[in-house]
């Protein structure tokens, strides 16, 4: 029974990192079909499909305000920020995820519960 926990919980960890790992070629159908499907088997791969929901949600706001923002030059200098943290906050969740960690993402609003 060990062996068969421990396998799905290595199963559970890969899936998890292919909702992140995934968001960098397709940042929207990738991770959502990976939640969609085995959110129901596992409350690990739900936790961190709704985290990487939220992180889509939020820093799409943050980038459309900045890229609203270049008009008063502000956004010429957040839009690369915003570029560059959602690149890191997404390789430390994969690695998080990885590891067997909820890893809670820095600066974004849940909407999904």
């Amino acid at each position: 029974m060990k062996e068969e926990r421990e396998i799905s919980n290595k199963d559970e960890r890969l899936y998890a990192l292919l909702i992140y790992l995934l968001s960098f070629p397709f940042p929207i159908i990738g991770p959502l079909i990976i939640w969609l499907l085995k959110r129901e088997e596992s409350d690990f791969i739900d936790y961190h499909g709704k985290e990487y929901c939220n992180f889509l949600i939020s820093y799409t706001i943050y980038l459309t305000v900045s890229g609203i923002l270049v008009i008063v030059l502000i956004g010429i200098i957040l839009l690369p920020l915003v570029g560059l943290l959602l690149t890191i906050f997404t390789i430390v969740a994969a690695v998080k995820s990885y590891g067997g960690e909820k890893y809670r993402i820095p600066l974004i609003f849940h909407f999904i519960k």
